[in-house]
């Protein structure tokens, strides 16, 4: 049975999940509390945020909308959470990322669900990768190239 704890993390995080234009999700494993300050300092500034979820009640939260992100909410994951330009909020995690070879990028989606993409498309694209730190491969859109795990 559900605390009401959890049942209002999950309530709190469907609103900030609603008319998102981006979501990634970012391992913080390696991140320092400061490194991780500085990071949601650099997120404000682009009208983004960047919330630490718990897996199972962030699955809980997603919308069909963003369903994709479902599988691959796995290990200590942050949500970076942005309804305005998607573009500003690569170039702030790319920023961060040249000084911050730890942070590691695992999801994009792009697209609301009034269906106004990012891009200007009505897709709502979503592209999966895997990129860290300052080797990062993809564009300021935030898109990233297929999977790949550097183990």
């Amino acid at each position: 049975m559900p605390t009401q704890e959890k049942v209002e993390n999950v309530e709190d995080l469907k609103r900030r999940l609603s008319g998102v234009k981006t979501v990634l999700l970012a391992e913080y494993r390696g991140l320092s509390v400061q490194q991780l300050s500085d990071l949601r300092k650099q997120l404000r500034a682009v009208s983004a945020e960047y919330k630490v979820v718990k897996n199972r009640l962030a699955k809980l939260a997603l919308s069909k909308d963003l369903a994709g992100v479902k599988s691959l909410l796995k290990g200590p994951t942050g949500m970076i959470i942005s309804r305005e330009d998607p573009v500003a909020v690569a170039k702030a995690l790319h920023t961060f990322a040249k000084t911050n070879q730890a942070l590691v990028y695992v999801l994009s989606q792009r697209g609301s669900a009034s269906g106004a993409g990012a891009s200007g498309d009505a897709s709502g694209e979503m592209v999966a990768g895997r990129a860290s730190g300052a080797g990062a491969s993809g564009d300021a859109s935030g898109e990233m190239a297929e999977k790949s795990e550097a183990k």
